[in-house]
């Protein structure tokens, strides 16, 4: 029983009775074991002042502690308040400032929609521009094509002193009307192509001598559209309708020369062709004429007018 008692500094003994209901193993297998102090009075007391007085003295250096850890702290505050001052400055200044940027973006939205709805707009007036100077550059053209068309007029009426109508050609005394001049594709019978001369206060050519004769077989030789010689020719005024064989002008003067008529001319071929044609000929300039149907062939015609 020695290892259970202890002796105080009084003098005192102090018996340490251990709880065997207290005992017991931990986790890691050592024995851990509680005791109950027991004593005198006196003693007891003398503990629970120095208790007291321990408490005294942990609740002043708590308190000491506390007072020391405030000052601490509201001085970090204001250390941390200084130092975080500038940053809230620059925030609230930014925070102002926001609302001036949001503005300033609106603007520029709208700034930049004015600006593509304007070029949307100055685009289409170029478009209309660019057709208006498309049709007025087409109108150009057409009056350059009209003043050359005129200037030759001009010179054309220059040449024949005004003696003939435009589209007319002069030579000697008269003016003669090549319809192929006007249109190369119409072509006409012999009736409605004497028609057509009287309409232009004229009438079929009459060719009366040999200067005239070459001068209409130099004008067919330029004015020719086929190969082939009798596919092409305009009509005179020369017929046989009448009487068989006795070509006769519209002039009501019977054409007496022979050498005109080009070889085993005219023929009367199937007993229809009554009316004069004349053609230019490569092989003899005065072989010019051949007889062809009035009524059922179509080809073009010379009138002739005296020149004013």
């Amino acid at each position: 029983m020695e290892d259970q008692q202890r002796w105080s500094d009084a003098g005192q003994k102090i018996t340490f009775i251990p709880k065997l209901s207290q005992v017991f193993f931990n986790l890691d297998g050592h024995v851990r074991s509680h005791y109950q102090i027991q004593g005198k009075d006196g003693s007891n007391r003398l503990v629970l002042i120095c208790l007291g007085l321990l408490n005294v003295v942990l609740l002043i250096t708590s308190v000491v502690l506390g007072v020391n850890c405030a000052k601490v702290r509201e001085g970090s505050f204001h250390v941390s308040h200084s130092a975080v001052a500038p940053i809230i400055s620059e925030l609230n200044y930014l925070r102002s400032n926001h609302s001036d940027v949001i503005e300033a973006k609106e603007e520029a939205k709208n700034t930049l929609e004015r600006a593509v709805k304007n070029h949307t707009q100055l685009k289409e007036k170029i478009e209309k521009q660019k057709t208006i100077n498309d049709n007025y550059q087409k109108q150009v053209e057409e009056l350059q094509k009209e003043l050359i068309d005129l200037q030759s007029n001009m010179s054309a009426m220059e040449g024949t002193c005004g003696r003939c109508l435009p589209g007319w050609v002069h030579y000697n005394s008269s003016c003669y009307y090549f319809s192929v001049i006007e249109s190369s594709t119409i072509k006409k019978n012999w009736p409605d192509s004497r028609a057509d001369c009287i309409r232009r206060g004229a009438d079929l050519i009459v060719i009366d001598n040999k200067e005239e004769q070459r001068f209409v077989s130099d004008c067919d030789e330029n004015t020719k559209s086929e190969y082939y010689m009798f596919g092409d020719g305009f009509w005179i005024g020369l017929t046989d309708t009448k009487s068989e064989g006795t070509w006769v002008w519209i002039n009501n003067v019977t054409e007496v020369e022979q050498r005109y008529w080009m070889d085993r001319e005219p023929n009367n071929d199937n007993f229809g062709e009554d009316c004069g044609v004349a053609v230019y000929s490569s092989s003899n300039p005065w072989k010019t004429r051949f007889d062809a149907s009035c009524q059922h062939e179509y080809r073009r015609w010379i009138c002739e007018m005296t020149s004013s």
